[in-house]
């Protein structure tokens, strides 16, 4: 079971331009994944699930994120259908 969220944007970004960056993290082992990212988008969020999460440490049972539209999107829900990912939305203040 993973939870993600984004964070930023931060007041000084990397030599590349980017502000935000994409956590996971694992709820049992307590193991961190993060990217930075220049532009928040469903692709970017949906491609490091795949190379972060899925490639690395197998398909999850369940990702747990907010209601951003970076992770409720039509692209993110397919990804999670396709993988047969339980995705639960919690809110913001309570993950």
């Amino acid at each position: 079971m993973w939870r993600l969220d984004l964070i930023g944007p931060m007041p000084i970004g990397t030599k590349g331009g980017a502000k935000h960056a994409i956590v996971a993290v694992d709820y049992f082992t307590k193991w961190a994944e993060a990217e930075a990212l220049v532009h928040i988008t469903e692709a970017n969020t949906t491609s490091f699930v795949k190379k972060n999460i899925i490639y690395r440490f197998g398909i999850p049972s369940i990702i747990i994120t907010d209601n951003g539209t970076q992770f409720d999107n039509k692209k993110f829900r397919e990804m999670c259908e396709e993988f047969k990912i339980a995705n639960y939305y919690a809110s913001p203040a309570h993950p």
